[in-house]
């Protein structure tokens, strides 16, 4: 009795390696394009690094005598050719009591170009506090050379600061925003 041979596909050394970097490096730019959505997904379900876990309304109350500084951050990925910065200064608001601010950005590169941002804010405690009605973050953003806008972000601080033993030391807070450059689609 004979037995039929069935041939197995074999890779020599440097296929197999080929195979496996050629995998790897598929991997990491689908990681690439991912990483904004994804990053967004886990901050707002997590918390993580004083992202706020909700997009809110409105706030259902003021609180007159728990005031607390808020303080604007902004800062560019070296890959985009922008400059962004707060156009507000720090603001003093008491908790529930609804606030406008704005950050600008500016094309300061030859071309157009698109930018994501994400945000956070610190302490990161305060961050389940925050809550952004409207914001810029995780939408991509086009600038011609030489444009410039405003950005507006809407924004109260839960009443709720005031009576939680966690967070009810906090005074300050800072949302930061970061802007890289968008990964696009072809189109």
């Amino acid at each position: 009795m004979t037995t039929a041979h069935v041939p197995t596909v074999r890779f020599s050394g440097n296929r197999r390696t080929l195979v496996i970097l050629a995998t790897v490096v598929a991997f990491m730019v689908g990681m690439a394009y991912a990483s904004v959505p994804l990053y967004k997904l886990f901050c707002q379900v997590t918390g993580y690094g004083g992202t706020t876990q909700v997009s809110a309304d409105a706030a259902t109350h003021v609180v007159s005598n728990h005031p607390v500084t808020v303080r604007f951050d902004a800062n560019i990925n070296r890959g985009l050719a922008w400059k962004f910065e707060p156009v507000d200064r720090p603001v003093t608001v008491k908790p529930g009591e609804e606030v406008i601010i704005n950050y600008r950005a500016t094309n300061i590169g030859p071309a157009a170009s698109t930018g994501t941002s994400t945000f956070n804010v610190t302490p990161p405690k305060a961050g389940a506090y925050f809550m952004k009605i409207d914001c810029f973050c995780f939408q991509e953003q086009t600038l011609q050379p030489g444009e410039s806008v405003l950005m507006p972000v809407r924004f109260f601080v839960d009443p709720d600061i005031a009576v939680d033993e966690n967070v009810v030391d906090v005074k300050d807070i800072t949302l930061s925003y970061t802007f890289f450059p968008a990964l696009l689609e072809n189109k």
